[in-house]
């Protein structure tokens, strides 16, 4: 509790930090008996699916309902938890602009429905704490005047200089409100319907504790803290990876360690890669987990070039300050892929590549603000199965998924836990024609789908999802019998050929050794090794390894 208590002391001033402890110390007491223990390992079991609540539909029942039944029938023996995207009452940013924290919404189900899924799976759910909607009865009331909630939010007075603040979107950041005592400018970071939180405010962290504190009695396993590195604001900064923000994360982190030590923080930080990785923290007290916001840009650029040195040299630096910690990795998700993470290992030419690339592919491109007043492209708005090969191109359907697959490999080979996007579990393509229904580019991989036409997708071995689907399962078993896949085991990265990404897993107790080769070209190509023989994961057979020759996207995994 001491720890505790400096952060507080650091955030609030030594006499306020005395009051604020007695009344989280109340709140701990609160959930202790409240929040069942559950074990905190984690294993090679632990991939995770990353899914809208309302993902698939069927008419007669409640999305998180046929959610379940879909997860439990396709995924059960192969995923280990699922990422459950923002399932409460909600405004705008397809759920990330949340009215409010405590409820589930009613169009995809109940809190029963979300505990349902517990009996399969390990849990995650989502802490959107930088903001909360502008419809919210927080926000409500500080537009009336409400002394509890005056200041809850960030209002600006006068026009300070705000030139340094490091901004994700290409909108104002303050958006002006009309209150019973006037015009108020108020800090929006993303957009005038998600209005930041003031944890200046020592009453909004205790709120927000005790919202995490009910997730955790909710069953949540994993806690994903949304935006967080602008969660603390001082004009005249850039606003990011401020120290109190990293101070915030630490009180949580100390503060569920009391009552909810199973609970694992992830951080989704999509900034450059050493600021990214500063979310451990110093290994025992910040996030146990964070987003590997690098690792998607650069597999593309892995595959655009046929040349995996630079992704390899860059795997090389993935190091871990202890052994509590573990990379969450990723190559898709809801939004779109990064790519500040890859400024500073990429040039600018690579990055160029990557953008005209996605353009050519029929994805799009958003922007963000600089401080100097201009834009550049900050995300590509493209489903990862196109953004690897073009919808409109004539290359084969097998060579297109091999392609595919052998991004998701090195993926799942790499240390830490893999968080896989719904829509890449099943090959699916871009929705183009919901972006012009919305008119937002995120709509492109947020598809929504029937039950019926996906099952009967599924069912018919000659579709795209359905191979796809086939041949993950086939690397998420093998995945899953493997103890070298352990997510705080080890690994090499090793320079067998350019155009190969090869790294060596090997488990805890150095027992098990898996080498895992993915060819990231188009080309045949043979090269030797320092193996003599291995045994190949998915067929059992043992291969004499001392030269090997990959076929074109060929993935090959042997116990060494």
């Amino acid at each position: 509790m001491k720890e505790i208590n400096n952060h507080l002391t650091f955030l609030y001033g030594e006499e306020n930090a005395l009051r604020l402890h007695v009344r989280m110390h109340e709140l701990l007491e609160k959930y202790r008996a409240r929040i069942q223990s559950r074990n905190a390992e984690l294993t090679e079991h632990d991939s995770i699916l990353i899914t809208y609540g309302d993902q698939v539909q069927s008419s007669d029942e409640k999305p998180l309902q046929t959610l379940g039944k879909f997860s439990k029938q396709y995924l059960a023996d192969v995923i280990g938890g699922i990422h459950i995207l923002p399932f409460y009452p909600w405004t705008s940013d397809d759920g990330f602009s949340v009215v409010d924290y405590r409820k589930i919404d009613s169009a995809l189900g109940a809190w029963d429905d979300v505990s349902a899924l517990q009996n399969h799976f390990r849990l995650m759910f989502d802490g959107v704490i930088n903001h909360i909607s502008a419809h919210s009865e927080w926000f409500q009331k500080f537009l009336h005047d409400d002394p509890q909630y005056r200041d809850y939010f960030i209002s600006i007075a006068g026009s300070p200089d705000l030139s340094q603040v490091v901004r994700p979107r290409a909108l104002p950041l303050l958006t002006t409100f009309t209150t019973p005592s006037g015009e108020k400018k108020v800090w929006t970071t993303f957009s005038a319907d998600q209005i930041d939180l003031n944890f200046k405010n020592p009453e909004v962290l205790l709120e927000i504790l005790d919202i995490l504190l009910l997730y955790a009695e909710r069953g949540a396993v994993f806690i994903r803290l949304d935006a967080i590195a602008y969660l603390w604001k001082e004009i005249g900064t850039n606003c990011i990876h401020l120290p109190q923000t990293h101070h915030v994360i630490q009180f949580l982190r100390a503060a569920l360690n009391e009552v909810a030590p199973h609970v694992h923080l992830i951080t989704e930080t999509n900034v450059p890669h050493a600021d990214n990785i500063s979310y451990f923290g110093d290994g025992a007290n910040e996030a146990q987990l964070v987003y590997n916001f690098a690792l998607p840009p650069l597999t593309l650029h892995t595959f655009h070039t046929g040349d995996a040195r630079t992704l390899s040299n860059w795997a090389k630096t993935l190091t871990l300050p202890s052994d509590k910690t573990t990379f969450f990795n990723f190559l898709a998700s809801h939004d779109g892929v990064g790519l500040n993470p890859a400024r500073g290992i990429l040039s600018n030419a690579d990055i160029d590549l990557l953008v005209n690339k996605t353009l050519a592919h029929g994805g799009l491109i958003s922007y963000k603000h600089n401080t100097d007043g201009t834009q550049s492209p900050y995300e590509m708005n493209v489903n990862y199965f196109d953004a690897l090969s073009n919808p409109n191109g004539d290359e084969s359907l097998e060579l297109q998924i091999n392609r595919f697959i052998a991004t998701q490999a090195i993926m799942l080979a790499l240390l830490g836990v893999p968080g896989i996007y719904f829509h890449s579990l099943f090959g699916s393509r871009g929705w183009i024609e919901g972006v012009k229904q919305t008119g937002r580019n995120r709509t492109i991989n947020r598809e929504k789908c029937n039950l019926e036409t996906l099952q009967s997708e599924l069912a018919d071995e000659n579709s795209l999802r359905s191979k796809v689907f086939t041949r993950y399962r086939q690397l998420l078993l093998a995945r899953n019998n493997s103890s070298a896949f352990h997510p705080h085991g080890a690994q090499k990265i090793l320079d067998v050929h350019p155009s190969v990404f090869a790294v060596e897993r090997i488990a805890p107790d150095g027992k098990s050794h898996v080498l895992c080769l993915q060819n990231v070209s188009a080309q045949k190509i043979t090269f030797t090794t320092e193996y003599e023989a291995a045994t190949d994961l998915f067929t059992g057979q043992v291969l004499q390894t001392s030269k090997i020759t990959l076929e074109p996207y060929q993935i090959l995994w042997m116990e060494l």
